[in-house]
């Protein structure tokens, strides 16, 4: 029996309505509520929950055509999911939250890496003239060098003695180059290194409007690997807490050295420079990083401040400026007062 005109005007745009909804996905609540197939709904509701996107509001014209009046109806239309919506975090890295755990012995970043051309305001000469007394060599530092810093840490235990705690390893190492010193042969001024373990844990504590994201224990090997008069060391344990608040991050660290014989001891007066802690804070907004980190040691007056721009440029790669004042900007200038720019590059991982 042939359908009637005005039901065939109706039946149409639905069938098409249908070829087209099996070709998209599920837009709102009521694609998927229609669907009599449990499996099938069940699908279309997980995709629609995997895949949310931004809707308008919006209405729709009914014109019955046995001539009533026209009908507006609205569309409850889906809004951007909570998700969708959320600022980066600067602390993700840590995996503090479910979406975000990798497993164990994966990379993550843990300081800044990247390779930057720096302008020394006045290079310290002092720890290498006795050396350069032995080879005759009467060669100055140059103000001009090459510094790049690696940071990386990974996860070795999740979830350590059935407890939200997670253990970690994490390794840096920075090296001052003086790439464009010929008349000294180019050394390698100095290269630091500290690896380091690190239990953290999870808060997810909002406290006066800033969310407390993490706690965490450390212990950090820091050394530059020398011998005689150039070796400079020194081992800590520290306690530090991770907050956050509308894309601004900060970590708050306070440490603890371990002390060393007198005898094996090459800089016993370390943490009157270096002082008993430091503040890391840093701001994201529309793909730049601005952050700084803070030293101060308020019984001798001494401390640092780093602050760097990093900006966009490709994928994982970014233009990164810096400037540095202050003592501690490498273990030999742990008592030196320095002050340098940096420009170069960034990667992020």
């Amino acid at each position: 029996m042939p359908l009637p005109h005005r039901t065939l005007l109706i039946t149409l745009p639905l069938v098409c309505a249908a070829g087209a909804s099996a070709q998209e996905a599920p837009k709102v609540l009521a694609d998927c509520a229609n669907i009599q197939d449990n499996t099938v709904r069940l699908a279309c509701f997980d995709k629609l929950a995997a895949t949310p996107a931004p809707r308008v509001e919006a209405a729709v014209v009914v014109n019955p055509a046995d001539g009533a009046q026209a009908a507006t109806v609205p569309v409850v239309t889906a809004q951007p999911s909570a998700e969708s919506s959320a600022k980066y975090s600067q602390l993700d890295h840590w995996e503090l939250d479910g979406p975000y755990r990798r497993g164990v012995f994966k990379f993550r970043p843990h300081h800044a890496s990247y390779l930057i051309a720096t302008r020394t305001y006045r290079p310290n000469d002092a720890p290498y003239v006795p050396y350069r007394d032995l080879t005759d060599n009467d060669a100055d530092l140059s103000k001009t060098e090459l510094a790049f810093q690696l940071s990386f840490k990974m996860k070795m235990v999740e979830q350590a003695f059935g407890k939200p705690v997670d253990l970690w390893f994490g390794y840096t190492q920075n090296s001052f180059w003086q790439a464009a010193n010929s008349k000294a042969s180019s050394p390698f001024r100095e290269t630091n290194y500290q690896p380091e373990v690190m239990a953290t844990t999870p808060l997810g504590v909002k406290l006066g409007g800033v969310d407390l994201r993490f706690a965490g224990l450390g212990f950090v090997h820091h050394s530059n690997g020398q011998s005689g008069t150039l070796s400079r060391s020194w081992n800590r344990v520290y306690a530090q807490l991770g907050v956050e608040k509308d894309g601004f991050s900060a970590t708050a660290r306070v440490w603890k050295r371990l002390n060393e014989s007198a005898s094996e001891d090459d800089n016993p007066d370390i943490v009157d420079y270096m002082g008993h802690g430091d503040l890391a804070l840093a701001y994201r907004r529309e793909g730049n990083i601005y952050s700084s980190t803070l030293r101060y040691n308020f019984h001798t007056d001494k401390g640092a401040i780093l602050a760097s721009w990093a900006f966009p440029l490709a994928g994982n790669l970014k233009g990164y400026a810096q400037a540095f004042a202050g003592y501690g900007q490498s273990l030999i200038d742990y008592n030196y007062f320095q002050r340098s720019i940096g420009l170069g590059l960034l990667g992020t991982f």
